[in-house]
């Protein structure tokens, strides 16, 4: 009998974990209807303009921060990801801690507040034409895509889109 009940606890865990997950976190503190909360509950509190990142990161590997600025892209696929406006022409790719939490496809041009982790990476010339792919780029403009590049991610746990 017990067997059965952990065969069918297992079974129910993993049938859960295939479903689509609902993305916004509810948290029943949080009185401003103007805001979507999506991963880990955070606050406005303390974050830095987005603009200020590159200077913050100058010979850091990575640094915890809490960041504010503009969405400028959104997986259309899912929103697994979304880009942020850094300043100077440059946008940063920000994902999700644990692939647990995916923001509106229809988040672009939306304020937003993430806290998690910057850190320098290097980005494949296969996967840069992955997220062009996902964000609905045309295959001429994949076919562009024909260097790596360097430039600073980040790893969200929590966020907050104002609507």
């Amino acid at each position: 009998m017990k067997k059965l009940v952990v065969l069918s606890s297992i079974a129910l865990a993993f049938l859960a974990s295939c479903e689509n997950k609902k993305t916004e976190t509810k948290n029943e503190n949080i009185v401003d209807a103007s805001l979507q909360y999506f991963g880990d509950t955070i606050k406005q509190d303390g974050a830095i303009a987005a603009d200020q990142l590159a200077t913050q990161m100058k010979g850091k590997d990575s640094l915890k921060v809490k960041l504010t600025g503009t969405i400028t892209d959104v997986c259309q696929k899912k929103g697994c990801w979304m880009n942020l406006n850094i300043g100077n022409n440059q946008t940063m790719k920000v994902s999700f801690k644990d692939y647990a939490f995916f923001v509106p496809k229809d988040a672009a041009g939306k304020t937003t507040v993430i806290e998690g982790v910057a850190y320098t990476e290097i980005t494949p010339v296969a996967e840069l034409k992955h997220y062009a792919e996902d964000a609905g780029k045309s295959k001429e403009e994949i076919e562009k895509i024909t260097q790596p590049e360097t430039n600073i991610g980040f790893e969200a746990h929590g966020v907050i889109i104002k609507k």
